[in-house]
């Protein structure tokens, strides 16, 4: 099939790779020439394991096509995708300009038959207004269809997640685009779940805020593990040996960040209210995620005596997660803010984010490796589990620090192994 995707963040970016690889010719549409041109050569805007080179790949057979037109991309194109940001407003509500905006130039360029897809998240009923906005603005011979196909990849393992999905999501009121959407996913091997237009919107979000409901879960029971002496770990252990619960995302750390989980939270939690529902449980499961950056605080400063002004406080981990250079709602921006604001001192590396961070963070020292990092520091707080720190031998830290403590959260060492060294050793949960 020929397929055209408005948009080159993570999703538009790495699904319509996916697609090209898999022998379709894809149009990719963005709206920065600059960015265009650096992807015309195989530059990839973010990073994302993989994904470099299986752009360059598809780019060199040809399939994979970067523009900045509509003409002829859209008039060409079997099924075109949406595939654009819905930042949260203020209000927590999705900001929809942007998918709006690029319906209506794909509305101007329609020609024969066309599925439009939505990927981008959208509040239940956008889709409605898109396809009132296509109708209004279509040439009058043009054919279409709207359908909702939302996207569950997770950063770092985006093109993984693509390739193997664990269902493929296809909401429409029409047979024919069901068909397209079918034949198009069918090399995925996947289950597929079709509903209406209402029903796949809102599975994209109640699929997050639950992820993001057992990360705060597991962050609440690591606190009361805490205060009552039980082992976090080995509580979660129990109950995820439950078929019906399952160990994935019952982690605790720092809480969730990134730019789906909050984001969606708080989107369900305003389009429930739009509703004349109160969702408190979203409330709470927001209460707690900020909880936990605090928490990593406190025990830093219940480490140093309490004080932490002028103290030098190494961060390793920038990210909200491994294997990404996503900044978006990365607990390591609050955890440093709440440093600063105690006069603290602070050092972070990160393997990949350290140029995002520059953007997002000030007052601190970026340094280039961790082991600078953490030289003459106080103590180390850990954020992000990236391997490379969970590869780094206790003994190795021990020396290059001034004073030996260690808070952290993500418990990539072992306590007893730390404590035997000499450090004062604080995980979560434990």
């Amino acid at each position: 099939m020929t397929l055209t995707f408005v948009g080159h963040g993570y999703v538009g970016l790495v699904t319509a790779a996916v697609f090209a690889n898999l022998g379709n010719t894809v149009y990719v549409i963005g709206r920065t020439p600059e960015k265009i041109e650096a992807l015309k050569k195989g530059k990839t805007p973010f990073y994302e394991p993989g994904l470099s080179e299986l752009v360059s790949e598809n780019l060199k057979a040809q399939r994979l096509i970067f523009t900045l037109d509509y003409n002829p991309a859209v008039k060409l194109s079997d099924v075109v995708f949406i595939a654009v940001g819905t930042p949260p407003q203020k209000t927590g509500d999705a900001e929809l300009s942007g998918v709006f905006d690029v319906v209506g130039n794909i509305a101007k360029n329609l020609e024969g038959y066309t599925v439009v897809a939505t990927k981008s998240t959208v509040p239940v009923g956008t889709n409605k207004k898109i396809l009132q906005l296509i109708k209004e603005n279509k040439p009058q011979k043009a054919e279409f269809d709207v359908a909702s196909v939302p996207e569950f990849l997770k950063e770092g393992t985006a093109i993984q997640d693509t390739m193997h999905p664990d269902r493929v999501v296809i909401g429409t009121e029409s047979e024919r685009a069901r068909k397209v959407l079918t034949d198009l996913h069918e090399p995925f091997s996947a289950p597929f779940v079709q509903t209406n237009l209402e029903t796949a919107e809102l599975i994209k979000y109640a699929s997050n805020a639950f992820l993001a409901t057992k990360i705060s879960f597991a962050n609440a029971i690591a606190k009361l593990s805490e205060l009552s002496r039980a082992n976090a770990s080995e509580v979660l252990d129990g109950i995820g040996y439950d078929k019906r619960i399952g160990r994935q995302f019952l982690y605790p750390g720092p809480g969730y960040g990134g730019s789906c989980l909050p984001k969606d939270v708080r989107a369900l939690h305003s389009m429930a209210s739009d509703l004349s529902y109160d969702f408190g449980l979203l409330s709470e499961v927001e209460s707690i995620n900020k909880q936990a950056r605090r928490d990593l605080v406190i025990k830093t400063k219940k480490l140093l005596e309490d004080e932490l002004r002028g103290k030098k406080i190494a961060v390793w981990g920038l990210a909200f997660k491994p294997n990404t250079d996503d900044m978006r709602e990365s607990p390591a921006i609050d955890i440093i803010e709440l440093l600063k604001r105690e006069g603290a001192k602070v050092s972070a590396y990160d393997p990949e984010a350290l140029e995002n961070a520059k953007r997002v963070v000030s007052g601190i020292v970026f340094e280039k490796t961790k082991e600078d990092c953490i030289k003459n520091a106080e103590c180390l707080i850990i954020v992000t589990d990236w391997d490379e720190f969970k590869e780094t031998s206790l003994e190795k830290i021990y020396k290059l620090m001034k004073k030996h403590n260690i808070v952290d959260g993500r418990n990539l060492y072992d306590p007893i192994k730390a404590k035997n060294l000499g450090f004062n050793y604080v995980g979560v949960g434990r």
